[in-house]
């Protein structure tokens, strides 16, 4: 049985690869530095929507507490899952839902402090007093460290992909539904966060495979072989 889960894991080593290529021609295109020269041109040389009422506070700080309300939701109904015999069935979706999410949340988070990269604002490029170190380039060590990659607000929308495996062990044809709530959740903090020039999109794609990974994997220890 164990080595059948195992064995069922094998998919995300293809899907990383193919992952992994388009990040090097993603890199090779300079499509990173395409798309935030037009943002940042768009707003007139200048990161005009850091700081509006819209991006820095309805979308980027509401953004976080609507997800810690759904992680604190998720955790309050996994313990009455315990006592509660109309949740009984539901304990173990719940509980590889509370696990997904933060997993997921908590790894990007770990990866944003171990792995300095900048964000477009602190470049010269786009006005700030930085140049661009790559995430493969060796990284001066005087230079100060930076937390911006991956994206970790985007997590905050993209942890929630993992509402596709729970539906899909307690229901099914709400699962596609789920799927697309995690990732309009994770578009929408993670295009605020390149508006406000404080990601570019690959930090974004780099969390949702992140938190697609974590989702996946724990679903095929978690959750009962239909799921899959």
């Amino acid at each position: 049985m164990r080595t059948a889960k195992l064995n069922s894991l094998k998919p995300l080593v293809t899907v990383w690869l193919l992952f992994l290529a388009a990040m090097s021609v993603f890199s090779v295109l300079g499509i990173d530095f395409s798309l935030a020269d037009f943002i940042y041109h768009l707003q007139g040389n200048t990161w005009a929507w850091k700081d509006t009422l819209i991006t820095q506070d309805i979308l980027h700080k509401g953004g976080k507490w609507l997800s810690l309300a759904r992680g604190l939701a998720t955790l309050l109904l996994l313990i009455l899952s315990t006592t509660a015999t109309r949740l009984k069935d539901y304990r173990t979706p719940l509980f590889y839902l509370f696990s997904a999410t933060l997993v997921s949340a908590l790894l990007v988070a770990t990866i944003k402090h171990l792995v300095s990269m900048e964000c477009p604002w602190d470049l010269i490029r786009y006005g700030g007093e930085r140049n661009f170190i790559g995430l493969l380039d060796i990284r001066p060590p005087v230079m100060p460290a930076s937390a911006c990659f991956p994206a970790g607000h985007a997590s905050a929308g993209y942890t929630w992909i993992a509402l596709y495996f729970f539906l899909a062990a307690t229901l099914p044809r709400w699962r596609w539904a789920g799927l697309v709530l995690g990732l309009g959740l994770g578009l929408t903090f993670g295009i605020t966060q390149q508006l406000r020039g404080a990601h570019f999109l690959s930090h974004d794609l780099w969390t949702i495979m992140i938190c697609w990974t974590v989702s996946f994997a724990l679903s095929r220890f978690l959750l009962p072989p239909r799921v899959h």
